[in-house]
């Protein structure tokens, strides 16, 4: 017998206004998100205050939507799951005080979701993934590498010492003038551009351990720059160049940092027999990554997997189905909800 329950989720952590419908079989049955681009585009990067009027502004619309596309009432909901951090704090405030408003009214649990529990278990929606798992968490705010034990049970492999990969790409494509969204933009023009023309360098390779820095990569792009402007004008191709470099230098830091890491598992996890290497967060939509990722889960016999493109980005299903997993648990949490701006998921 099909398990009918049905959870709301809310995410409003950071640039996207969203709101899923999701049943307990995995059935997503609305999926709705307003991106705030237009918002943000004439200062090339996520402005709190601005985000955080616009959740105000579209997240009632947004539910409201998730609600008709899906069919149901708020009488048919089992509970409302919510990102209580971390992120931009005032977008995060929205969310959850909205989520604790219609659970009042409608007399709904609240499930508290971290975001970032939301993307790692987000490959469980579409794929039989089973615990353990390694998870390569890349996006704007995080870039960390952990062992998922089960829901709620993580263990910090590694991580990035200064700027998360996402805000890597981001600040790269904005010195460039590529436009906003910087890390779409940056892929866009690698694909023109001479992987090999720029050396620049590969922060923390071949180091122990699986931690990340991308800071001394990024300031090599910015010199490189600077080099081509003093010489005379910096070219499109230039950017495209320049753009696949930097690329390619990012490529090979994660094979180097996730190759540690798949050995640490190994010890770690032994009965473990086909791992899977699962990839999630925003920068999991660049395809360049992927691809490699994907060719190095087949020489260390990894199973590759990462979550469809509609799930990678901020969404409003993968906090849906963070609650739902709980919610399967049974667990429940009592009080209010308390919005965080740092949650760390370990």
């Amino acid at each position: 017998m099909t398990d009918a329950r049905l959870i709301l989720g809310i995410e409003t952590s950071c640039d996207e206004t969203a709101a899923a419908v999701l049943r307990a079989d995995k059935k997503i049955l609305a999926n709705v998100v307003f991106s705030q681009l237009e918002e943000h585009r004439p200062y090339a990067g996520v402005v709190p205050e601005i985000a955080a009027r616009a959740h105000m502004e579209h997240l009632e619309r947004v539910v409201s939507a998730a609600l008709l596309e899906a069919g149901i009432g708020f009488a048919d909901l089992s509970a409302i799951a919510v990102t209580a951090g971390p992120g931009l704090i005032g977008g995060v405030i929205v969310g959850v005080m909205a989520a604790q408003a219609y659970a009042s009214v409608h007399r709904l649990p609240v499930l508290p979701v971290n975001h970032l529990e939301g993307h790692a278990l987000a490959v469980r929606l579409t794929e039989e993934v089973e615990f353990p798992f390694l998870l390569v968490l890349v996006s704007g705010g995080h870039c960390q590498i952990l062992a998922v034990e089960g829901v709620g049970r993580y263990v910090r492999l590694g991580g990035t010492r200064d700027d998360a990969l996402g805000e890597a790409f981001d600040k790269t494509a904005k010195m460039m003038g590529l436009g906003f969204p910087g890390g779409p933009a940056l892929e866009r023009a690698a694909r023109t551009g001479n992987s090999r023309r720029f050396s620049f360098p590969r922060p923390m390779l071949r180091q122990e351990g699986c931690d990340f820095s991308f800071s001394g990569l990024k300031t090599a792009v910015r010199l490189q720059l600077e080099e081509l402007a003093a010489a005379g004008k910096v070219r499109e191709q230039d950017k495209a160049d320049i753009a696949a470099s930097f690329q390619q230098a990012v490529v090979e830091v994660l094979q180097d940092r996730i190759t540690h890491a798949l050995a640490m598992f190994k010890v770690r996890y032994p009965a473990v027999e086909r791992l899977p290497l699962v990839l999630s967060g925003g920068v999991a939509a660049n395809q360049a990554i992927r691809g490699a990722l994907e060719e190095l889960a087949a020489r260390q016999e990894a199973w590759f997997i990462a979550p469809p493109m509609a799930l990678c980005t901020d969404n409003g299903a993968m906090i849906a189905w963070a609650g739902m997993e709980r919610l399967l648990m049974g667990w429940r949490h009592e009080g209010a909800v308390e919005p965080r701006a740092r949650w760390p998921l370990e």
